[in-house]
């Protein structure tokens, strides 16, 4: 674990109107009260796992070594997909094999891969059909925080195994770079699965649909209302409205194609 205080972050689609964080962070504190749990969002849309994807691949690199990320995206629970637990240099991941964690799975080597199948580290060896985050998620992943060894959750399964979700690559063609939206912000930016390695220090300009943007430094390079692409803070290609709503322009969705061609 981490130097200090051991350190856990939640990630789920909750939201702030219901008592269901506050009930996970009850368990949590129940078995490690001295844990410090971050709360990275509870705002992602209901049931979207690629949304879940993208904000945790992004939140991940500014938590220390040791860290433990409880994920709680899971349309899927009380059904056959896995509870799992995932282990990389890093970090310990916790939450359902729904393709949440397929970003990190591809940036990280996947060292440990478990099904969580011991009920010795769930709340209850009974948990409710519908509410995992409770009874197995925030349980086992306070467990973890203590110190306990991620080969005791359950049975190793094969990291190949993991669901992925079924997102566009990011290709090369010639002068071009093919990839698609995999995630719109709070403020409607389309934030592409282009990489800035992959573009800087060339001069580039993306296509979206009927439009073709030249690449920019900043939103204010253009007029308030106006369309700007530009590489955001997380290191994603992105295209944005200087003060406005790019997906709301464009009618973007996850997963439309760009293209981004080399001048």
């Amino acid at each position: 674990m981490s130097n200090g205080r051991p350190l856990l972050t939640l990630l789920t689609d909750f939201g702030l109107q219901d008592a269901y964080v506050g009930v996970m962070k009850g368990v949590i504190a129940g078995i490690n009260p001295d844990v410090c749990v971050v709360d990275l969002t509870h705002q992602i849309p209901p049931q979207d796992i690629a949304a879940a994807r993208f904000n945790l691949l992004n939140s991940v690199p500014y938590f220390p070594q040791g860290t433990v990320h409880v994920v709680v995206v899971d349309p899927g629970v009380g059904g056959t997909r896995r509870a799992i637990a995932l282990q990389t240099p890093r970090h310990v991941f916790i939450g359902p094999d729904n393709g949440v964690f397929s970003g990190i799975a591809a940036q990280e080597p996947v060292l440990a891969a478990i099904e969580l199948t011991n009920p010795a580290y769930w709340r209850t060896p009974k948990p409710s059909t519908t509410f995992h985050g409770r009874d197995i998620f925030a349980a086992v992943g306070a467990h973890l925080t203590l110190g306990v060894a991620i080969d005791a959750l359950g049975r190793a399964i094969a990291p190949d195994s993991l669901v992925q979700l079924p997102l566009l690559a990011c290709q090369a063609d010639g002068a071009m770079l093919h990839g698609g939206i995999q995630y719109i912000d709070h403020f409607g930016n389309l934030i592409t699965n282009i990489p800035a390695d992959r573009v800087l220090p060339s001069t580039w300009q993306i296509t979206l649909g009927d439009f073709t943007l030249p690449g920019q430094t900043t939103y204010a390079d253009v007029p308030s209302g106006e369309l700007v692409a530009l590489i955001g803070s997380h290191g994603w290609v992105e295209v944005a409205v200087n003060s406005g709503h790019a997906g709301d322009r464009l009618h973007a969705k996850i997963g439309d194609a760009v293209q981004v061609q080399f001048l």
